[in-house]
């Protein structure tokens, strides 16, 4: 895995040399040294498992096959233009959210003398992956599904972020806006498809297959993406920041989190009152108050239960799928996030 790693590591250098003398832009050593250090600030920073899930994919669905170094760099530069939608995201999302880090370091636009420019540097991000995939897949038969794969998770993507970002307006916090569909239309747009449907998509086009054969793969994924976020949820206010890297403030932030849309559905008038007078308050006591409850409700009981549910479901639904390669790909997927505690 490490050599896999590096090797991937390795193509976002080529790519980005590429990117850096695109034909298609006159460069001056100024705004290439701008776009080379956003580039390495922004994209290669993460755990990189969403790109590297399109390589693990791929190796998957050719069933024990040698891969060929032609084909690891073709699946290495998919998975490196889903790395760059993300940084892309995350630019613009630190930005909506007011953030102050990511990834243990200054988001981009407090990174002195970036600011605003940050805007305009997602805008870059953004465009850059269309450039990538020209330039490495256009004599592919499936170019044309690759390019409308992007543009439409990129569009599901900010569809669920303008769903998260209406419900929470600043002054309008209203929790009886919060249910289980709410929450689940949120987490499926903006984050089931990016962070786990396309790595797979990315590798069933690759291996020459079509996507409209394969649309219970993405149901599974999409509920795998769910059940992802809803571990999210719960590592928030149960996990240890000591090893989660984090100190959650869902609670404080208003979040339409699993948590409290559950904790509406089993609280009692009384109950419910001490939810919408302490829930989206920074006040340390209110979101006292609020964990309190979430014990009462026995939420960490409800989320065991809400998980053994999930995983025998999706097994059930992994293994009624024809294809074993398929098959195994759901597996290894649903193997590095059951249980997790991060």
């Amino acid at each position: 895995m490490s050599d896999l790693r590096s090797k991937f590591l390795e193509v976002y250098q080529i790519l980005k040399s590429e990117l850096l003398n695109d034909p298609a832009f006159e460069w001056t050593d100024t705004s290439r040294q701008w776009v080379d250090r956003m580039l390495d600030y922004n994209v290669p920073g993460g755990k990189l498992n969403r790109g590297l899930s399109v390589i693990d994919s791929y190796k998957l669905l050719k069933e024990g096959e040698e891969l060929t170094e032609d084909e690891i760099f073709l699946a290495s530069a998919l998975g490196w233009c889903i790395e760059w939608l993300q940084a892309y995201f995350l630019v613009l999302d630190d930005i909506m959210d007011n953030s102050h880090t990511r990834r243990g370091q200054p988001c981009w636009f407090r990174v002195p003398k970036v600011g605003m420019i940050a805007v305009n540097d997602g805008i870059i991000l953004r465009n850059q992956i269309p450039r990538i995939l020209r330039k490495h897949f256009r004599d592919k038969k499936y170019y044309v599904d690759l390019l409308d794969l992007f543009n439409e998770v990129e569009f599901q993507t900010a569809s669920g972020q303008m769903i998260d970002l209406i419900t929470t307006i600043e002054g309008e916090k209203d929790l009886s806006k919060y249910s289980l569909d709410l929450h689940r239309r949120i987490v499926q747009y903006k984050t089931a498809y990016y962070s786990f449907y396309i790595s797979v998509a990315c590798a069933l086009l690759m291996s020459g297959e079509k996507l409209e054969d394969h649309e219970n793969v993405k149901d599974i994924l999409i509920n795998m993406g769910i059940y992802f976020q809803v571990q999210d949820d719960y590592l928030d206010c149960y996990g240890d920041p000591e090893f989660i890297g984090k100190i959650g403030t869902d609670i404080e932030d208003f979040k339409c989190s699993w948590l409290v849309v559950k904790a509406l559905e089993l609280c009692n008038d009384e109950q419910k009152k001490v939810l919408h007078e302490n829930y989206g308050k920074e006040d340390p006591a209110c979101v006292a108050r609020v964990k309190e409850l979430y014990n009462v409700l026995d939420l960490q009981g409800a989320f065991a239960d809400f998980e053994s549910t999930s995983y025998e479901n999706l097994i059930t639904s992994i293994e009624s799928h024809p294809n074993k390669a398929v098959q195994a790909v759901l597996k290894s997927f649903l193997a590095k996030i059951y249980k997790r505690q991060k």
